[in-house]
């Protein structure tokens, strides 16, 4: 068993791929690599796509690794593997982002990429920090999802969240001012808007179901 963290210079992947490694070594799940060859994403049994920064730069910078995303749709979407979005990873599952310019996404789940507007005109952006999660429906019963909890906390670093097209693609949310979204889902696709390697518990919990879900 093998899971693959794309590494497309989007950002330090060295906290995330330690807490991979350390949840993988403690669930019997196998190895976790990092890597930016397509060959290896191809034979990974799962897939995470990290990324940190602005929407438009990060899918540059993954199309500009010629053939990752090729691989990546050719086993997730072709091949039904599971496959965990973070942050940017996850928002690039999206029809298009606004952070600058109008920029195509994935069109894994169909929605846009929006810029924060708390109607509390106190709140800050970006949404920096630790914040509850509040479930929606489509996450009862999601296996990545065992486990956590309304009121669960998780860690946020972010101005743009994920507005999905269809409610049922939004598994959880969190309250800032608005209805922030913090994980979307369909079929063995998940994002989540927080990062899991800094939401402690919250997050290695969410980790370990994905990394043990056999859809």
């Amino acid at each position: 068993m093998r899971t693959a963290i794309v590494d497309y210079d989007s950002g330090n992947l060295h906290s995330a791929q330690k807490a991979f490694e350390r949840v993988a070594a403690e669930q019997g799940a196998g190895e976790v690599v990092v890597t930016s060859d397509p060959e290896v994403v191809r034979g990974a049994d799962r897939v995470v796509l990290p990324g940190d920064g602005a929407f438009p730069a990060c899918r540059r910078a993954l199309f500009d690794h010629r053939g990752v995303f090729e691989a990546i749709e050719e086993v997730v979407i072709g091949q039904g593997r599971p496959f965990l979005g973070i942050c940017i990873g996850m928002q690039m599952m999206a029809t298009r982002g606004l952070e600058y310019e109008p920029t195509a996404g994935f069109d894994w789940i169909g929605g846009e990429v929006v810029r924060i507007a708390p109607e509390d005109p106190a709140l800050k952006v970006p949404h920096m920090g630790w914040n509850d999660l509040v479930l929606d429906p489509g996450a009862a019963g999601h296996p990545v999802l065992d486990g956590i909890a309304a009121g669960d906390h998780a860690y946020f670093v972010h101005s743009y969240h994920f507005r999905v097209a269809d409610p049922a693609h939004r598994l959880a949310h969190c309250d800032y001012g608005s209805e922030i979204t913090a994980i979307v889902g369909r079929d063995t696709i998940v994002g989540t808007q927080f990062h899991p390697e800094k939401s402690q518990a919250t997050g290695l919990r969410l980790i370990a179901n994905f990394l043990t879900w056999r859809p």
